[in-house]
């Protein structure tokens, strides 16, 4: 019994090594399986972290203001049918779709868009307007057959607060897509999407032969969530390593969420294009920027262009290569006709479609670059960087598409004639203007070079220039509202000299070099004398003279000295815009205001920017101004307007001119607009314009251009 117990005892030591030896490789097993989850674990939390936390960071976006349609409104059925092009809308025979219209004569048939304005979503409609010699004279719905009071326009895009990157993109929620534009993404990019885990591995095994057939990388077998993947945490590198990591990240986000979700995200993530350094992602801007036109309005043969810019934006760029993106957009076509999506028929009429590519300009660079300017700086006091260019918050400005075309070309086309006429070299003059609202200090335009679509020194808010007899109203001002003084109070306009701080003497003269002796106050200004200017400042004192300059908005130092009665103070075009607003506005004071509103991106609102109004003079001395500002433009420096306006037309202004006519000014009111312009040289040097020749006749051609028809007619206070 002792020799068999003996034997079993040996025969399980000789097994213990077998047991050991497999312990040993199932706990290698064990530590294997817990090594190779500790990746996935920081893969998977990697994952979720980024998809529920802010996946993008959106730029702020920019809007003009929304156009105003009402009986009576002063708008030309040109202007009005250029703006909806602005706007993408298509002319069409019929207006059954949001976004078309049709345009005969002096009537346009409208299909507007729904947009979520600051004060609540306007639904789409269907309107008839007429217009009748510069005005919107019947505006009626085509649903109910009923007049309409009132009818808004989606604002214009103008331009956006970029980011480092200058990434881009417009969200979308996935019930916003429309089914063509699903279907045709998931019929070319991954027609199982539904059906498998985030790796289709019959695609995959299919790209590894044709792989291994070409012994290289020619076919990935990516599915919509491994291609959400690749753009959303790893690089383009075609690697087999970013592969391998690839496929079990696209596992585990299938895991995790819908696939609505995953659906919705790789539709706003996926790149389709570069416009200059600014790269186009999603489905949603890309729409606009190849079509000019939002996603809800394509066509089938624009959202298989769309769907055929997935397989390379660049390859297939329909701008530089038009047969290419035809070619693959067909293919496309045909892709859904084999599976059923569309008829043979169906696909030829869309194949005979051309591209109906926009121009670039769409979402180039902002076409008002001056007015942005203007709108960044304003922005900026209330909102940080970071949040201007990541939250997508919805900013609406003040600009007035039409008004700031007309201000444009008023500057280009009359500094144009004058170096024609005065036989000076081309592009040597420069100008600025600032265009606003008399009652709400709403900026509307804003021109700061020559070029309206030169970004760059924007001299509208940076340059400061001596203001001559722009500072004459100011001036005459006190001396109203002191009550010494009134329109047919004598001055004296002879010569006399003042001694300076130097110990020298300082003499002002006239412009023409005469003297014209006792003169009543309102023609000394009509005919912008600087004799009798000065004597009247001195008398009024020389501080008051500033401090009314600061209560009408300029806040700069001005040093106390009689020179400056005469504007030898250098201020910016927009400072001078603040000046002469509160004398527009009958002395009530209101900042100049380029923001509306500020939403964010899901339309919630924030900051407000109110009409906020102080009155600082009072209305007897202001409407006394008026009246000696007209009879300027009626009689004195400013009466060459009147060659272009109808005679019975009051507006009110002061030209300026300073010294060797460096700089040319205006500053001119009807009852609605404010507008002021500079003309000089970048380089300070001569020019042979005064206030009259020079900026006056951009002024002029300005507001004969934009119809306003609204004379300068206050009531007596």
């Amino acid at each position: 019994m002792a020799t068999k117990r003996r034997k079993k005892t040996s025969k399980r030591n000789k097994s213990s090594p077998i047991r050991l030896l497999m312990v040993f490789l199932l706990k290698l097993s064990i530590a294997g399986v817990v090594l190779s989850l500790i990746p996935l674990i920081y893969l998977d939390a990697t994952i979720q972290v980024k998809f529920e936390g802010r996946r993008w960071t959106v730029p702020a976006k920019v809007y003009a203001r929304p156009l105003e349609l009402y009986s009576g409104a002063p708008l030309l059925v040109d202007d009005f049918v250029g703006e909806l092009k602005k706007l993408g809308y298509r002319s069409a025979e019929s207006i059954e779709r949001p976004g078309t219209f049709r345009h005969q004569n002096d009537y346009v048939l409208l299909h507007t868009r729904g947009f979520q304005f600051w004060d609540g979503y306007e639904k789409p409609m269907q309107v008839k307007l007429v217009f009748q010699e510069g005005r919107l004279v019947f505006l009626e719905s085509l649903q109910s057959q009923s007049p309409l009071s009132l009818v808004r326009l989606e604002p214009l895009i103008i331009g956006g607060i970029f980011p480092a990157h200058n990434e881009d993109r417009e969200l979308v929620k996935l019930e916003q897509v429309p089914t063509r534009v699903i279907d045709t993404l998931i019929a070319v990019e991954d027609r199982s999407f539904y059906r498998h885990h985030g790796v289709s591995l019959r695609g995959f095994a299919r790209a590894m032969w044709v792989n291994l057939k070409s012994l290289s990388l020619r076919q990935g077998g990516s599915t919509i969530t491994q291609q959400l993947i690749k753009n959303f945490y790893l690089s383009n590198d075609r690697t087999i390593s970013r592969k391998l990591i690839e496929m079990p990240m696209a596992v585990l986000l299938d895991a995790h969420y819908e696939k609505d979700l995953i659906l919705e995200t790789y539709i706003n993530e996926v790149y389709l294009g570069q416009a200059g350094n600014r790269a186009i992602h999603g489905f949603g801007l890309a729409s606009r920027f190849y079509f000019g036109q939002p996603l809800t309005e394509l066509d089938l043969h624009q959202v298989a262009l769309l769907v055929a810019l997935v397989k390379g934006p660049g390859h297939y760029n329909p701008r530089r290569h038009p047969e290419r993106a035809l070619s693959r957009r067909n293919v496309i076509l045909d892709v859904l006709v084999a599976q059923n999506l569309l008829s043979e028929e169906q696909a030829q009429k869309e194949k005979a479609k051309p591209l109906d590519v926009v121009e670039i300009r769409m979402l180039s660079k902002s076409r008002y670059p001056a007015y942005l300017d203007l709108v960044k700086r304003q922005i900026k006091r209330d909102y940080r960087e970071e949040d201007l260019t990541s939250e997508g918050l919805r900013i609406f400005t003040n600009l007035d598409p039409i008004i700031q075309k007309q201000a444009e070309m008023s500057v280009k086309d009359t500094l144009d004639q004058l170096e024609k006429r005065y036989r000076l070299d081309a592009n040597s003059l420069q100008s600025a203007m600032v265009v606003s609202s008399v009652d709400t200090g709403e900026v509307h335009a804003v021109v700061g070079d020559r070029n309206g679509r030169f970004h760059g020194f924007n001299r509208a808010l940076d340059a400061n220039r001596q203001i001559g007899s722009l500072m004459k109203p100011v001036v005459y001002l006190t001396a109203l509202e002191s009550r010494q003084y009134n329109l047919i109070s004598l001055l004296d306009d002879s010569p006399f000299s003042l001694k300076n701080p130097h110990g020298g003497y300082w003499e002002p003269k006239n412009y023409d070099h005469k003297n014209h002796g006792m003169v009543p106050l309102y023609l000394a200004l009509a005919k912008s004398y600087n004799v009798s200017t000065t004597r009247l400042g001195v008398d009024v004192g020389v501080d008051n003279v500033l401090a009314m300059l600061r209560d009408l908005g300029v806040n700069k130092e001005v040093n106390p000295y009689p020179s400056s009665l005469l504007g030898a103070i250098e201020l910016s075009p927009f400072e001078v815009t603040q000046l002469y607003q509160t004398i527009a506005s009958d002395g009530f004071r209101m900042p100049l205001r380029a923001i509306r509103d500020v939403l964010t991106a899901t339309g919630e609102p924030l900051n407000r920017y109110p009409y906020q109004v102080t009155q600082v003079v009072g209305s007897e001395a202001v409407y006394t101004l008026h009246y000696a500002m007209k009879q300027t433009m009626q009689i004195g420096t400013g009466r060459s307007v009147y060659a272009a306006l109808a005679p019975n037309f009051a507006v009110a202004g002061k030209t300026g001119t300073t010294n060797d006519s460096r700089d040319s000014w205006f500053a001119g009111f009807t009852n609605d607009k404010l507008a002021i312009v500079w003309v000089g040289r970048d380089d300070n040097h001569k020019t042979p314009l005064s206030g009259s020749s020079g900026a006056l006749r951009v002024w002029t051609k300005l507001i004969k251009s934009i119809h306003d028809k609204n004379s300068l007619e206050h009531p007596v206070p």
